[in-house]
This record gives C-alpha cells, structure tokens and sequence, in this order.
C-alpha cells in the first residue's frame, strides 16, 4: 500500500477501504479509549486564557512536562504532549483535551482520567487557572476567545464561515466528550455503527450540559448539539445512508472521499486545500500540489475532518454528548462498552430503535439539543428510552465481569446516568434551577460550583 509520497503505486479506492478494515480486531484485543475536553479559564476573573504568557496555554503544556509528558511541536509552538499512546491537545478556542490509551477496562479509563486531572491542577495551580466541564462556554463571546497557533485550525477558521453559520462557535465555544470503541469485522462494526448512531441522540439528552449562551440561558438545553446542527452540511450530521440496505466500509470510503479537503500535511508544513476534491488529489489533479497524490497517511487525516455523530476510522468514535463534570467523564465510555462489548446487550439495544426512520434520526436529533429527555420518539419519550438504554448498558458490563481490586464491576460507572434517566432532568436543567434560584440570573456562579 502507498505509505508516502513517491511511491509507485498511486492510491486507489481499495487502499482507502482496506484502511478501514486493518481496524478489525479479535474480541480479546478490544479496547476503550476516551477523550474529554474541558475550558480553561482565569480563577478570579473566569476571563479564557490565551496562548503566550507566562500564565498562558503554553505554561500549562510546559508544566506538564515534570509528569513526563513530551511535547509535540508545530514549528517552534508546543501543540500537544505525549505519553505512551495518551495525549494531551488543544482545540481552536485553548480548550484541553485529554486523548486517552486504549484501555481494557474502564477502572484504567478512571484512573487515567483521574490521574490527567490530578496533574494538570498541580500545573493549574501555580498559574491561577481553572478547568470547566460544559459543552459551551457559558459567558464568553466568541471574539473573547484566544486563537491557538495550529496551521490546521487556521485552515478550518477561514473556511467554516463559507459553509455554516456556527462553525466558528463549534470551534471556540464548545467542549465534547468521547468514547472510542473496536469492532471485529465488517457485519461487527455494520451493527455498532447502527446501534451507536441511532441512539447518540439519547446521549445528547444524558449529558445535555449547556444551556447558557453569553451569560443567558440560550433556549437549548445543550447549546454545543444545536451548534453541529449548522456548522457544515457536508461533514456532519446522522447519515441516513448508514441504516440503508447493503451499507459497508465501501459505502463509507465513497462518503468521505467526496467530503471536501481541508488539508494536507507535507514536512511538518499544512497546505491549504479546504474545499477541494479528494477524488481530484488521488488523481493528482490539484493546482495546490500538482502532481502529487494522497498516501494513506493522508487519507487517514481526512477521516479526521469529518465530524458525523459517529465517526468510523480504525475504530468508531462516539462524538455526541456535552463535556460535564469529573463524575462523568467516565460514563461515557462506561455506557457504550457495556452495549459494544455484549453481544445480547448490542441487539437489545438496536431493539431500541430498529423501526426508527431517518426522518426520526433527524427529528431526534434535534428536540434533544433543545428539550433533552421530554422529546419523544416513535410513540415513546427519550426519557424511556434513555431508562432502558442505561439498563441495558448496565447488563452487559455486568455480564463482561470487570473487576477491580476491590472485587468491584464496572456497573457503578453508570450510577450519574441511572439517576439522570430516572428523574428525566438533564443536568442543563439543574444549571437552569441554579441559574434562576440561588445564582439569581448569575451564569458566571458555574465557574465556582463546577469548576474541577
């Protein structure tokens, strides 16, 4: 297969769709990585933290060096940190990311989490900086927030406004969490694909943590969801083609070969192609670098620029649900093993929402951005579904019977979920009570009660 420029054999479809399939694994070798982001802020003034100085973004990454954390560099700018196969990065608006190892149970996903926390509050400290989990910044206008020195964030800054009217809110304004999950094979990753798409909506409504927009409630319970709703048509949304009849790896690689580029990446360098055809690049066709086609390397970064609710890569990638608080950073990836990794758990899960339509999907997924666990679906409510999809979740990570040393399952992980489904209020609307009670109209209050 092409692995870099210059080699004979030009790049064809098969190569793209082989990618896809060197990700299959035997059951014994799946994993879990998650991923969460959370805002940066100033302790006193909750004012978002930029680059430069010495209390800035760069200060913490250097901090965080002592913990043996190597920094990755994009020019003479520290970007990231590595260690082992973790990471910690920046998105566009300073927001701190931490991507996980794959790990085999999700005690490794909390202490890893806990431990992440742990050190950058030792960093935090010494620099007067604090950490908020909500999926949108709840005072800051987007012309407040610094712009973080990646030459691909420049790339996406400059061509988000051409196709979207929230792209550059998406970008600055919002924080996510995540769960990364294998499959075994084609028809495997065809049923999680299904599962984990249909139900994301659900999990939109569970972990619906933003309602406040510039300091008012925004109408939304989770401002970051309505955002993907207008950031770029192409590259986003539910992917009705995903339930349809016949759908493979081959039906994805034809979906993402024809999202326009962003990018490509040539010696450290990023070249500015947004909007253009991969199809013309794997022809060579691009005025920007003529001659040249794509490696898989390349190929491989593309995936990266498309942002459905699930995303294939080597692996799927659950994308939809707000950043929260520490005590649920690890119910996200809790929640989708135990439905991914048992067998019965998986089809009692796709009995869930196996008659819902397309038009359900998109329906679906845009009631829960603006009232949460109260939308309903195919004759019932998310607050039902979401009930039985936890349940479910909870049966099959007591089935997987992963203990720790304290002889204790992995089911306590989804207790937060439990009780959010139970009582059908999100934690939006918690934010809300607080908000119209004792903050008295004050949204900047959340920066003290929830801050890490």
């Amino acid at each position: 297969m092409a692995d870099v420029l210059g080699d004979d054999r030009p790049l064809t479809f098969e190569d793209l769709v082989h990618w896809f399939e060197e990700g299959e694994k035997p059951a014994e070798q799946w994993r879990v990585g998650a991923e969460h982001e959370k805002f940066v802020f100033r302790l006193g003034s909750h004012q978002p933290v930029p680059y430069d100085g010495e209390k800035g973004i760069k200060a913490l990454l250097d901090g965080l060096t002592r913990f043996g954390w190597k920094g990755v560099y994009e020019g003479e700018h520290i970007i990231a940190l590595e260690r082992g196969k973790a990471n910690v990065s920046l998105e566009p608006g300073g927001q701190f990311e931490l991507s996980g190892a794959p790990l085999e149970t999700m005690h490794d996903i909390c202490e890893e989490t806990g431990t992440h926390l742990q050190e950058v509050k030792v960093v935090a400290d010494e620099l007067g900086l604090g950490f908020l989990g909500l999926g949108h910044t709840p005072i800051w206008k987007r012309d407040e927030v610094p712009v973080m020195p990646k030459g691909r964030y420049k790339i996406m800054r400059e061509y988000m406004p051409k196709v979207g009217g929230l792209g550059l809110d998406m970008m600055f304004r919002t924080c996510t969490v995540q769960a990364n999950l294998d499959f075994g094979s084609e028809a495997d990753m065809i049923a999680k694909f299904r599962v984990s798409l249909a139900l994301q909506p659900i999990v939109t409504a569970l972990f619906a943590n933003s309602p406040f927009v510039e300091g008012k409630p925004s109408g939304w319970l989770s401002s970051r969801a309505r955002i993907w709703t207008d950031t770029d048509a192409d590259r986003t949304g539910m992917l009705g083609f995903v339930f349809e009849d016949g759908f493979t790896y081959e039906t994805y690689a034809r979906y993402a070969m024809n999202v326009p580029m962003y990018f490509a990446k040539r010696d450290g360098k990023y070249i500015d192609l947004a909007g253009k055809s991969f199809v013309k690049f794997m022809a060579g066709e691009l005025p920007e670098m003529p001659g040249q086609r794509p490696s898989i390397k390349d190929w491989a970064d593309h995936t990266t620029t498309l942002f459905p609710e699930v995303r294939l890569k080597q692996y799927l990638e659950m994308r939809g649900a707000d950043a929260g608080p520490w005590s649920r950073l690890c119910a996200l990836p809790a929640l989708w093993t135990g439905i991914f990794y048992d067998q019965a758990a998986l089809a009692a899960a796709w009995d869930l929402c196996k008659d819902w339509s397309v038009d359900d999907h998109e329906r679906l997924r845009a009631d829960v951005a603006r009232i949460g666990l109260k939308a309903q679906v195919n004759g019932r409510s998310v607050q039902d579904v979401a009930k039985d999809m936890v349940a479910i979740a909870r049966a099959g990570l007591k089935n997987r019977n992963r203990l720790n040393g304290g002889m204790i399952d992995e089911t306590g992980y989804l207790t937060e979920l439990e009780e959010i489904a139970d009582s059908g209020v999100t934690p939006a609307e918690r934010l809300l009570e607080l908000y119209n009670g004792p903050w008295a109209g004050d949204a900047s209050k959340v920066f003290e009660a929830f801050a890490y």
